[in-house]
């Protein structure tokens, strides 16, 4: 953003909501946040800038030969749906239509006779980031409060406003305003420890689920999947606002205080503390002034993911979450990591279907597991360092 197109009032708002902590840009309400920065789901950002890019070819894409495409296709037609509607990708996404989904072959020929791959750089030049992983978890629950369902998942409340500053200042496009209405003045929304003060937001509860610790870190997945022993039915819970502040992680608040080390900080590792010290557990949550509010959605096919920030469901392991800032939702990746907590290569195709407050910068992605806790173990430990290669139409690419 250059600041020095903005008016003098756009930049006055503009100060004020960053020290006021209530802009926005992502909004995400943790690692993860399925609406990118001021945008509706299915919308695209423009095209990456060009300086942060590197053009290669196929064959410097470790592992590229070994991975069967056939496996991405899914994820590549799904995010066809909504990159159709640019000029650039109209071309292959309608030839798309044409290739066999079973025969890799020609899966392999789509790719690398329509698209250029462009090894991904940090601004500093570097290729090397960091990849972390994300799941959809299933919690216990209820339809009403009893027994061993006292914890409560909320819907929006109606005294949070979401303004979108761009229809108002296009300088401040992307960014969104949080907060609420004091006096005829917009100021912060409330954070997580003021929410979570008894009676705070009685009247928005969604559901009620058993555990405390697993509803903190549903908000940092930004959506799941809750069984309803009340009613024996499993929903899908899904992100539907957030308070507007950053968020922060607990797991590097406990390595800095040196209560983790930094390989223990994983999901698994912080309930492992949290079981140990049950007195802090609402001190360490409230690390993370981010708070998520949820809508409830019908799971009518248990096999297809949650939707992510490009408005498709995620596929298990060949979706990422990105920063649209810099890698354009929708477009395919190849990725060169490796598996978590080891050395085994992870080398594929997957495709850019979400964003996440966490998930800042060119070579950096959150590496989408899948449903159930077998995936939650692997994306509990997943921290990997990460080489990424975004895949561009090669009309496009031929533009630059």
């Amino acid at each position: 953003m250059s600041f020095t197109r903005l008016s003098l009032p756009a930049i006055a708002i503009f100060t004020a909501l960053i020290l006021a902590g209530c802009g926005t840009a992502p909004p995400g309400g943790g690692a993860r946040a399925p609406i990118a920065a001021g945008q509706a789901p299915g919308s695209l950002p423009p095209q990456p800038v060009g300086e942060h890019f590197q053009r290669a070819g196929f064959a410097d894409l470790p592992g590229w030969g070994h991975d069967d495409l056939r496996q991405a296709w899914p994820a590549f037609i799904a995010s066809c749906s909504v990159l159709i509607r640019r000029a650039d990708w109209l071309a292959p996404c309608t030839d798309a239509r044409n290739v066999d989904a079973g025969n890799e072959s020609a899966i392999r020929n789509f790719f690398e006779s329509r698209f250029v791959p462009y090894r991904v750089l940090n601004p500093d030049g570097t290729d090397n980031g960091l990849i972390t992983g994300y799941y959809e978890p299933l919690l216990q629950g209820a339809r009403k409060r009893g027994g061993r369902y006292q914890t409560p998942l909320y819907r929006a409340p109606s005294d949070l406003l979401t303004v979108d500053l761009g229809s108002v200042y296009p300088e401040l496009k992307n960014m969104r305003l949080r907060g609420r209405l004091v006096g005829g003045k917009v100021v912060p929304y409330y954070s997580r420890a003021e929410l979570d003060q008894p009676a705070a937001l009685a009247g928005n509860e969604l559901l009620w689920v058993n555990d405390a610790i697993d509803a903190f870190f549903l908000q940092v997945q930004g959506s799941g999947r809750v069984h309803l022993n009340d009613s024996n039915e499993t929903v899908r819970i899904v992100y539907a606002d957030q308070n507007g502040y950053p968020y922060k992680s607990i797991g590097r608040y406990l390595v800095d205080k040196g209560e983790l080390r930094l390989d223990q900080a994983s999901a698994q590792g912080i309930k492992t503390w949290l079981a140990a010290n049950p007195g802090r557990q609402q001190e360490l949550l409230n690390i993370n002034p981010s708070y998520v509010f949820f809508r409830e959605e019908k799971l009518v096919d248990p096999s297809v993911g949650p939707k992510g920030a490009l408005g498709v469901p995620l596929t298990a392991q060949r979706s990422i979450a990105v920063d649209p800032q810099a890698i354009p939702l929708g477009a395919p990746v190849f990725l060169a990591t490796t598996q978590p907590n080891s050395d085994a290569n992870l080398q594929r195709l997957v495709m850019a279907q979400d964003s996440g407050g966490a998930i800042k910068g060119a070579v950096r992605a959150d590496y989408f597991w899948g449903f159930g806790d077998g995936a939650g173990e692997l994306a509990g430990r997943m921290k990997q360092r990460l080489q990424m290669w975004l895949l561009l139409p090669s009309a496009a690419s031929s533009m630059r």
